[in-house]
């Protein structure tokens, strides 16, 4: 299995389409965001992994997904989710991980997505100081 995509949303909803088939919609798809108030605090952002199962898989995984404060394997970690999953092979799927970060100042955390043991794929978040 394979990410197809992982990006971090305020909202996320499917809907069917004719065929039949099934749309995704995204909306405010983020990779900053202006801090509601000032540094230190706790942001739940939404983040979306979408999955595809090949034909001939057996459609069953886990989602992991570990926040770091840095790229590497062995930057320090903030918070961690792991989502097992069904899918039927051909088919997609997702995940919607909602991380409790917190942000002991302004920067950037790492959002490292796998499906079972496969690649990691990075996903950043930066916190900006408030808007004026």
């Amino acid at each position: 299995m394979q990410i197809v995509a992982a990006l971090f949303v305020e909202n996320f909803e499917m809907r069917e389409a004719p065929g039949p088939s099934t749309r995704i919609d995204m909306t405010g798809v983020m990779f900053s965001q202006a801090a509601p108030s000032p540094a230190p605090l706790t942001l739940t952002p939404h983040l979306v992994g979408l999955i595809f199962c090949p034909t001939g898989e057996s459609g069953s995984g886990v989602f992991e997904v570990v926040f770091r404060r840095g790229i590497e394997d062995d930057a320090e970690q903030i918070a961690r989710n792991v989502s097992p999953f069904q899918v039927e092979p051909g088919k997609f799927t997702y995940r919607l991980v909602r991380g409790e970060l917190e942000f002991p100042d302004y920067g950037q955390v790492f959002a490292h997505c796998r499906v079972d043991h496969g690649p990691w794929h990075i996903v950043p978040f930066t916190l900006l100081p408030p808007a004026a």
